[in-house]
């Protein structure tokens, strides 16, 4: 995860990961230090240049059907698979699955960010009261799959967001849904535009969907503002010359609802995961480097400093579980960690998982760090362009697992799966 979503893919593949050692990456690569968390700040923002976000969903919601997630599960029109046995060098495997041959093969579709109802709601069940047991898979669009400087797919269609019902493990079903913005047009009607950002990383807490924005810091979507829209245009997103609304083919979008802007120190918001165990409940952020130091130059980064770089962070932010949003702008804990390729983040009591990539061909690796420790260690081997982490508790009453795991996503089109493994690694 670096400047550009084609960049991205370029440093995947010309900067593999050195100091193997039986398929984990050394676990001398990473060393700890504890930071000043007063200088990591975001803003709350309830608007965009076009309004208030209330506002402009209030004008959709006179022209489009809202519809809930239950409503969304019940019409899943894709099959996914499930997973018997652990794909490629997954270590202490516990669930899973992988998409359909379609959805495995696109190569212009690239799955990103995973959180599942566990984080939802402490029973892992959704919504509060209900009984969907839901993982949910962020993807970007990649208009330049090769990273040959030709854009083999010039309309650059944003970001989705996948809702996989897994009540049913064995035999797993999942629908599309595309995230967006909302606006106005010229005329002052209300629309939509695509999200063309990266969908890094995404954590779901209660109602509330969060995903990181790189440069920027954090969208917030309500998943209660679900809007059916007309399928018959896969090529356009928001009102159309017809008079209907489309969402490049998708059934239903999400408009964005709330966002927090980096005002601190700089950050580079890379991946997101919801820590349960702490009091209060907390969000942790992670940033992605190559070298195993994060540049600031690359991109339109929001906040205070002079563009540098600097050793990759942890950084952690309280939650209020009535509003489901920040309980205060300031983050409370700041962590450095010299470790190259963070792609996901989670934290329970005092300990930090972190998913570490390897290239498009090494074996990616959980490892495991405490706040203020000298070094990392390794869990286990995780798959293949690992990406984001998600940490289901042994706690969740409605769906639980006889041990608490971490949910993983892989990124490479033939190697895409979605799965779980033993947070203990054993």
């Amino acid at each position: 995860m670096t400047t550009t979503r084609r960049a991205i893919l370029k440093g995947m593949a010309a900067s593999p990961f050195v100091g193997v050692a039986g398929g984990l990456i050394s676990p001398a690569a990473a060393h700890a230090a504890t930071l000043d968390a007063g200088q990591f700040r975001l803003t709350s923002r309830s608007a965009n240049r076009y309004g208030e976000f209330t506002g402009l969903a209030a004008g959709l919601a006179d022209v489009l059907t809202r519809v809930d997630v239950a409503t969304v599960i019940a019409g899943t029109n894709r099959r996914a698979t499930r997973l018997t046995t652990a794909p490629g060098t997954v270590e202490a495997f516990r669930t899973g699955f992988t998409w359909d041959s379609a959805d495995q093969a696109v190569d212009y579709w690239i799955p990103q960010g995973v959180t599942t109802s566990a984080d939802a709601y402490g029973n892992g069940l959704y919504p509060a009261g209900g009984s969907n047991k839901v993982v949910l898979v962020s993807w970007f669009f990649e208009t330049d799959p090769d990273a040959d400087g030709v854009d083999e797919y010039p309309l650059d269609k944003g970001m989705r967001l996948t809702f996989v019902d897994h009540s049913d493990p064995a035999a797993p079903r999942y629908q599309h849904v595309l995230l967006v913005e909302p606006v106005t047009t010229g005329t002052g009607a209300p629309s939509f535009a695509p999200v063309r950002k990266h969908a890094g990383g995404i954590m779901w807490y209660g109602d509330l969907l969060y995903v990181v924005d790189t440069y920027k810091g954090l969208r917030v979507f309500d998943l209660r503002a679900l809007l059916r829209v007309a399928t018959g245009e896969g090529d356009v997103c928001g009102l159309h010359t017809d008079g209907r609304y489309y969402g490049y083919g998708y059934q239903y979008v999400l408009p964005q609802s709330h966002a927090y802007d980096n005002t601190g120190a700089y950050l580079r918001y890379t991946t997101i995961g919801l820590d349960r165990a702490s009091t209060p409940d907390s969000l942790v952020v992670s940033e992605y480097s190559t070298a195993g130091t994060v540049s600031y130059t690359d991109g339109a980064f929001t906040g205070t400093g002079e563009p540098s770089t600097a050793t990759p962070k942890v950084v952690r932010w309280n939650l209020d579980h009535t509003t489901r949003h920040l309980a205060s702008p300031t983050a409370t804990e700041a962590v450095s960690v010299a470790q190259r390729k963070i792609q996901g983040v989670v934290s329970r009591n005092g300990r930090h998982y972190l998913s570490v990539s390897n290239g498009p061909s090494g074996t990616g690796a959980l490892r495991t760090f405490t706040s203020g420790a000298d070094t990392a260690t390794t869990v286990g081997d995780l798959a293949v362009g690992c990406e984001d982490l998600s940490y289901h508790s042994s706690g969740a009453s409605g769906w639980a697992y006889g041990e608490s795991v971490i949910w993983n996503v892989s990124e490479y089109a033939g190697r895409r799966w979605v799965y779980a493994v033993r947070a203990g690694g054993s």
